[in-house]
């Protein structure tokens, strides 16, 4: 084990102190594309600029793979990142095995791994801050048996094979419909694909199946939620059927404005890149470091959407 590690450092030489002080943190989201990541990397740079002080300098770098199913992209800049030997790693897994290899490979070269957002089938990360994805599931399920009642008539367009996040979100939402037993799921194992293009011909494909039947749709992330949006606007289904969607964007917050999405259940990415890189430096400084964080969702529909709190969550932040 010892010859391991001489060698990994030989290898890939790292230097969490840069020669003026620069704590290095890259920051690896899923994707770049939609609004959600956007909002991540805002809280990640507040981070930079609030931990630069006497202690140090924290700069990030962010890079991550263009589109969210783009595992063996995400793989590389993992990769590239411990042999340029950066400081910490901040990462959103997109697949919780694919990167499991990275993430050893970054702490056996002595640069720590914050999990954020999905989870990792790993126990190599010094802290992983997310939601409880599961219980945003249940919240789903509850929303749309309020909007739709206990007959309705449920397609879930779900998301990639592989994304825990979601994958979890979908599992809450099966298990807490199966407590309404009145409540028909007519389909359940469609995936939307990482894009909204991919999403929209996913939802089209459902509701040309489902169409006369269906009252009630679930969709489990941005841009799942955003292609099922449109596929309802297409098929004159939009403020006729009830849909419970999952995060938020520009469109969505529109959708629901105009009563054509019920209820998104909503996260706060900018506080998961923020806090990521908040325990990724605490790490480096010898500081304490939570195991396990929390970010609660909120439900936001057309009744709370103007409250301050509400919109402060909602609207996309950084570029």
């Amino acid at each position: 084990m010892k010859r391991t590690s001489l060698l990994l450092s030989l290898l890939f030489p790292v230097c969490a102190w840069c020669a003026d002080g620069t704590l290095t943190i890259a920051v690896v989201p899923k994707g770049t594309t939609h609004d959600y990541w956007k909002s991540v990397k805002a809280g990640a740079s507040a981070a930079e600029k609030e931990f630069s002080n006497s202690s140090g300098k924290v700069k990030i770098i962010w890079k991550g793979p263009l589109k969210e199913d783009d595992r063996t992209a995400q793989i590389d800049v993992v990769q590239n990142f411990v042999t340029k030997g950066v400081s910490g790693i901040v990462l959103a897994p997109l697949d919780s095995q694919a990167l499991v290899a990275p993430v050893d490979l970054a702490t056996a070269s002595g640069i720590p791994v914050v999990i954020i957002d999905s989870a990792l089938s790993s126990d190599k990360p010094v802290s992983y801050i997310a939601t409880d994805n599961k219980q945003g599931g249940r919240i789903a399920a509850q929303q749309l048996v309020q909007f739709g009642g206990e007959k309705a008539k449920v397609v879930m367009l779900r998301y990639l094979v592989g994304s825990a996040s979601t994958a979890e979100r979908e599992d809450g939402f099966l298990e807490e419909i199966a407590k309404h037993p009145t409540v028909t799921l007519l389909s359940t194992d469609q995936h939307a694909g990482a894009t909204r293009e991919s999403a929209l011909n996913a939802s089209q494909n459902l509701l040309g199946r489902w169409r006369e039947g269906v009252t009630a749709v679930y969709s489990v992330n941005e841009p799942s939620t955003v292609g099922m949006a449109l596929a309802m606007n297409e098929n004159g289904l939009a403020g006729k059927v009830i849909h419970i969607g999952f995060d938020a964007s520009a469109p969505l917050v529109t959708a629901l404005k105009e009563g054509r999405i019920q209820a998104l259940v909503v996260q706060d990415p900018y506080k998961m890149g923020y806090l990521g890189v908040k325990m990724c430096v605490a790490k480096l400084r010898g500081e304490a470091v939570e195991k396990r964080i929390d970010t609660p969702v909120v439900v936001v529909t057309k009744a709370n959407l103007e409250a301050p709190e509400i919109q402060a969550l909602i609207k996309p932040q950084g570029e």
